[in-house]
């Protein structure tokens, strides 16, 4: 039984959960006071360093969550399985676990990759991902904003991919998205809060995020979003520490010269 049951079926709310997730959680981080001495870059350094306006940024955002709902709701209906009563059989709680962690290493898997080209290949980088790094500073609005045909192929795409190959249920895929939305959100936040359960769960949180959107970084710390295996096994993993600033607030600070 979930809140939802009764009012909108499994697949309405796997299209437009996240959706609704992500601006209540993002626009929760947007309304906080400056929180100048968790943050990981100043709020002048953000003003000073990004190069698109926040109205640019939400534009962008709705268009990529559009194609989503609608290739979500395509994908749910193509791979309904439903009882003779017309009701999705949903499986244990240790399945739908073990579900969701497939559905988590897919994600990776395949953004790792895809992201990772996109910074190799000049041209998709000029074209396409340069986009995202406008956003020098990243804040949590803006962790989806994203050329259109990034937003399709890295995150649209690698969420479909994670449900076929997960084999998890519409209602399953409700929780799933809706975590990977906060994740992702919580990534791009810019601070370091104390107490924040990101932090201490997973290596790959906001800080190390930050040092991709940093110049030293940028073809580094190239997995999202969840786990950091990829970078790891194949040597673009960047150590860093966390540094308190003396004017206030962390840097997150790369503990190696990088050559291009």
């Amino acid at each position: 039984m979930v809140f939802w049951e009764g009012h909108l079926s499994d697949e309405a709310m796997g299209a437009f959960a996240p959706i609704v997730v992500y601006w209540i959680y993002s626009g929760a981080y947007h309304l906080l006071p400056p929180l100048e001495k968790y943050r990981l870059h100043s709020t002048k350094y953000e003003e000073d360093k990004n190069l698109v306006s926040l109205s640019s940024v939400v534009k962008g955002v709705l268009l990529q969550q559009l194609v989503q709902a609608i290739v979500a709701q395509l994908l749910f209906f193509v791979t309904a399985d439903e009882t003779a009563a017309g009701i999705e059989v949903q499986p244990s709680y240790p399945i739908q676990l073990f579900q969701i962690l497939v559905a988590m290493l897919v994600m990776d898997t395949w953004q790792y990759f895809i992201h990772r080209y996109m910074h190799q290949n000049k041209f998709l980088y000029r074209h396409i991902h340069s986009q995202h790094h406008k956003l020098v500073v990243p804040y949590a609005i803006g962790a989806l904003y994203n050329h259109p045909l990034e937003g399709l192929l890295l995150d649209t795409f690698g969420g479909a991919l994670s449900f076929l190959v997960s084999g998890m249920t519409a209602r399953t895929a409700v929780f799933f998205f809706c975590f990977a939305t906060i994740k992702t959100v919580d990534d791009h936040c810019g601070l370091w809060l104390p107490g924040n359960i990101f932090h201490i769960v997973f290596q790959n949180n906001t800080a190390y995020h930050d040092i991709h959107h940093q110049l030293p970084g940028l073809k580094y710390n190239y997995s999202q979003p969840f786990f950091a295996n990829w970078d790891k096994i194949l040597g673009t993993h960047m150590p860093f520490d966390l540094i308190v600033r003396r004017q206030g607030g962390y840097e997150a600070r790369p503990r190696k010269t990088i050559k291009s």
